[in-house]
């Protein structure tokens, strides 16, 4: 996921009020006071310019700014307001979107320039004929208490303080943060908050102040950490489970400390439904040696005749301890729960959700994987991806459609919301973002050794024609979408922002081109303040320039984003079906807003115009710069110096066939409660799901599966795609679109993954092209798919692409005669079998078709048959590819540094000996004796989080698509 640095630059990127109807004149009555502040980037003989307007009197339905120039200053271009310049005198209107400005509100406009000469800044404004004054000073704010690194013990109760001044004015109020999660206010000083009963975890704290004439300051963050009480207590695990209406389920019990004596355990319903009761396990023994070895509580669910799920507490009390509770939520039989498959989602539920299992982090977060050592997409099993967060959604959406509770599903939200997806606090400086120059170019090379790519300001960069609306719609600059790689447990010792504590922390791995494998990337922090690696911390590694400034920079992975939508989109549906949408209400409108800034993911990497194939080729000014597609990431970043900030965006230029999701674009598109409130997004949405339908028919094999995708950028770099390559709306054909090391379309997962999207889709709609594509790629795949009577089975697994597509022609598409794939070899795959299954349900449930629906509960069977462990499924995995760990890391020549721990990082480097800590996992003897030559390639069971969900949702949806 490769994306430059932006350059420096000094610029207020705009904020506006979305308004209805058209711009007229304030009345005469309003009385107009006003603030401007004018900033410039000049390179010599040319400028951008601008100017932030603040309303400090009555609320404005319009306005006009006026001003002269001192100089020969020319207006050669402007954007959010329409221009006029006459000699010296400019003025300039607001448009339909940016003409409300309440008391307090401020919106920027700006313009690009000409002149000769000095080039001095206006000395006078005026809007409506009123003279401004200058600009509101934002307020200051800091935390005072606790400090950082400060730790309590759980159930803490926090004292929050922070001093907070105006230098024009008085503050308004301070509000208190823990995330993204207001905790509450204060309006009078000394400014504070007391949080109570909170339980362990880590937490980053931070003030915001508002001022008399509504400018906002926020803090920077402090974190603490809460630690479990060390007094003797009754541990229960997992703090809740599903019972089947009619059946059972287990928790463990054990004590936290040895005991002096024998001691008795007792446990009981406190509240909740009387249907649920303790079957087994009221009254236990633990002795002083038997403490720690888990007993467990069985609770049993009654048979009723209501069409309701409950919930009960149970509580586990010792004379002595602290007690323990577990909350047992029934599933009630007409919600699912008596039918098979669904009790069998239940019982691979508990197991995801129990503690013991390993599969979240102490903080609610979702690993990776359960196992540590593991090398794939993320480098390190305890890592996580905004991809199993987006797993994590469906796998609670699935449970609140069987039990009817909908909690669980808003707290995975509230989970993503404070961890993954950057808070204020985490891109402090978007508000300096100028749309009219989003980013600058830097080329992206196949050698790694051709990096760092150096920026270059003499390719032209388009402007981004949504930033304006979205800014309108949500009254921010900050970006709400999911950043793609989290290190859980601290692994790496970053921390946030290099405080080498806070943990999850943001960081980022590939950044240098298609030949960069996992094993050859260089892991670096998402905030690099150069406390870590050389001395510009990790930015000349990836790109070139004369000076370096601390900055922050965080990379999107749109399927992840998507994959959120569509579920929500299932949550809506199913909650709605059982009265209780408004449960959701408020998620679900969180998940619109994610699908409006996803559509970053559709346009070119520097906004330059689909069809280039030259760096010279011309930058875009609106919606001409977007494929309408998912791309491989979108970006964003900044600088952390707010003094002298900038920032930047870019999209990609590589669109993938596994990324598509025509299921979110629908949603996004055609469902009222998913509609996002950008001003165009869903007439851009209602454009993607056409254009994704045809990029699958593109793609599509003379056999049936779909190839890779398409590239506004040949190489990365603008280059001319060799003669004869087909095209897809000017983009050129690529069949292993952005990463060649392993070949992006060879795995067959992507298949699956992206083919369960339009199969979604299909159900829903009956779309007859998606049908068509359908129809297609269900019968080559399962014509290479087995399925024996003693459940065994074998899916494929490498897929190799010969030939090209057609070109595409949308009034006569093209057969792709030429186009064809072959499986080189198969797989047992829990999670792409999961992921297919569900491909063939949808597909099967709405056209009818049997052999498909049979395979789908061969496959599902058959995992259940015999790959169930105690954590969930799994195969063995040989993993030959780990003789990888030796691999050169490319560091440039002379260039030096250090890991967190002290690994040295220089062209000698390799991808163990940065990660030296892989040497005391528990797994690493076994791999040891591979790498050294004395023992055989290592197998291991693997307990990827995603691979689980796709299993659990699967069985969940046979349920409910087939009883």
């Amino acid at each position: 996921m490769s994306k430059p640095r932006a350059r420096r630059r000094l610029t207020i990127a705009a904020l506006v009020v979305m308004a209805a109807g058209t711009a007229t004149i304030t009345p005469a009555h309003a009385a107009v006071a006003c603030g401007v502040d004018y900033t410039m980037n000049d390179w010599g003989g040319g400028f951008t310019a601008n100017v932030k307007i603040t309303n400090l009197g009555d609320p404005l339905t319009a306005w006009k700014l006026g001003f002269g120039f001192p100089g020969t200053q020319k207006i050669s271009q402007g954007w959010s307001a329409t221009w006029n310049q006459s000699g010296a005198n400019v003025t300039a209107d607001s448009l339909s979107w940016n003409g409300n400005l309440g008391t307090g509100q401020s919106t920027t406009i700006g313009f690009n320039a000409t002149y000769t000469g000095p080039n001095a800044k206006p000395s006078a404004f005026t809007v409506n004929g009123t003279a401004c004054t200058g600009a509101n000073q934002a307020p200051t704010v800091k935390v005072t208490s606790p400090s950082a690194g400060a730790t309590f013990t759980a159930p803490a109760t926090v004292a929050i303080a922070a001093e907070a001044g105006d230098a024009d004015g008085s503050v308004a109020k301070v509000e208190f943060f823990q995330g993204s999660t207001k905790l509450g206010e204060d309006t009078t000083a000394p400014y504070a908050y007391s949080w109570a009963d909170v339980a362990v975890g880590e937490y980053s704290l931070t003030a915001r102040a508002t001022d008399d004439k509504g400018a906002i300051t926020t803090s920077a963050p402090v974190g603490i950490s809460v630690k479990a009480d060390s007094a003797p207590a009754v541990v229960a695990t997992p703090s809740g489970v599903t019972v089947p209406e009619g059946g059972e389920a287990s928790y463990e019990v054990k004590l936290s400390k040895q005991p002096a004596a024998g001691v008795t355990v007792a446990t009981s319903r406190t509240s909740g439904d009387a249907d649920l009761t303790v079957k087994s396990g009221a009254s236990l023994t633990f002795t002083t040696s038997n403490w720690s070895t888990a007993q467990k509580v069985t609770i049993a669910a009654a048979e009723d005749a209501d069409q309701t799920s409950s919930s009960a507490e149970f509580t586990s009390t010792a004379t002595g301890h602290g007690a323990a509770k577990v909350t047992a939520s029934e599933a009630d039989n007409d919600l699912g729960g008596d039918n098979e498959y669904t009790k069998r989602f239940i019982e691979l539920y508990n197991d995801l959700k129990d503690p013991a299992n390993g599969y979240f982090s102490p903080e609610g977060v979702p690993y990776h994987s359960v196992e540590t050592l593991l090398v794939e997409a993320p480098d390190h099993g305890h890592e996580t991806t905004s991809e199993a967060y987006s797993y994590y959604l469906w796998l609670e959406a699935a449970y609140g459609k069987a039990t009817g509770n909908w909690a669980p599903f808003n707290d995975a939200w509230a989970s993503m919301e404070k961890y993954i997806i950057p808070a204020t606090a985490d891109q402090p400086t978007n508000s300096f973002y100028n749309a009219a120059k989003p980013a600058t170019y830097a080329g992206e090379w196949d050698d790694i050794a051709q990096y760092p790519s150096k920026l270059d300001t003499g390719v032209s960069v388009g402007q981004d024609p949504i930033a304006a609306e979205l800014k309108a719609a949500y009254g921010t600059s900050d970006i709400y979408g999911m950043h793609w790689l989290l290190d859980v447990d601290n692994t790496y010792g970053f921390g946030r922002c290099g405080d080498g504590t806070t943990k999850p922390a943001y960081i980022n791995t590939y950044q240098r081109g298609p030949e960069e494998s996992v094993f050859e990337t260089i892991p670096q922090p998402s905030c690099d303040t150069f406390k870590h690696g050389g001395k510009n911390g990790f930015l000349d590694l990836f790109t070139g320039d004369a000076s370096y400034a601390k900055q922050w920079k965080y990379t999107n992975a749109p399927d992840a984003d998507a994959r959120a939508v569509q579920v929500a989109y299932w949550a809506h549906t199913w909650a709605k079906e059982q009265g209780k949408e408004s449960q959701i209400t408020a998620t679900v409108t969180k998940a619109a807003k994610m699908g409006d800034y996803l559509r970053y993911a559709m346009y070119d990497k520097y906004f330059k115009k689909q069809g280039c194939t030259s760096t010279s080729c011309p930058a875009g000014t609106g919606k001409d710069s977007s494929a309408y597609l998912m791309s491989w990431y979108y970006a964003w970043g900044g600088a952390l110096d707010t003094s002298a900030g900038w920032a930047w965006r870019i999209g990609s230029s590589h669109n993938h066939s596994g990324y598509q999701n025509p299921m979110a674009a629908w949603a996004l598109s055609s469902v009222d409660v998913l509609k996002p409130k950008g001003a165009t997004a869903v007439q851009d949405w209602g454009t993607s799901l056409k254009r994704q339908i045809e990029f699958y028919r593109w793609l599509q094999s003379a056999e049936g599966g779909i190839a890779g995708g398409a590239t506004n950028s040949w190489q990365g770099h603008y280059a001319t795609p060799p003669a004869g390559t087909p095209t897809f709306y000017g983009m050129a054909y690529d069949w292993q679109p952005v990463y060649h090391d392993p070949p992006s379309n060879q795995w067959f997962g992507f298949q699956a993954w992206s083919m369960e999207r339009v199969a979604e889709y299909y159900n829903v709609t009956g779309n007859a092209e998606a049908k068509a594509v359908l129809d297609k790629w269900v019968k080559w795949a399962t014509d290479h798919t087995t399925v024996n009577t003693d459940g065994t089975y074998q899916i494929p697994s490498t897929l190799v692409w010969t030939g090209q597509p057609d070109t595409w022609n949308a009034a006569s598409p093209g057969a792709n005669a030429g186009l064809h794939v072959t499986v080189k070899d198969y797989t047992t795959d829990v999670g792409v079998a999961g992921s297919y299954a569900k491909v063939l349900m949808y597909y099967a449930a709405r056209s009818g078709d049997t052999k498909a629906r049979d395979i789908a509960k061969g496959l599902l069977d058959g995992m259940w048959k015999n790959n169930r462990d105690a954590k969930g499924v799994s195969v063995a995995e040989t993993k030959a590819d780990y003789k990888r760990l030796a691999d050169k890391v490319y560091v440039p020549a002379g260039w030096t540094g250090t890991m967190p721990n002290g690994d040295v990082i220089n062209s000698d480097s390799t991808f163990l000996s940065i990660r030296s800590f892989y040497k005391n996992d528990p797994d690493w003897p076994e791999l040891d004796a591979y790498l050294k030559g004395t023992g055989p390639v290592p197998s291991f069971n693997y307990h990827r989080f995603w691979a689980q969900v796709d299993v659990a949702v699967a069985l969940a949806e046979y349920g409910r698509l087939f009883g």
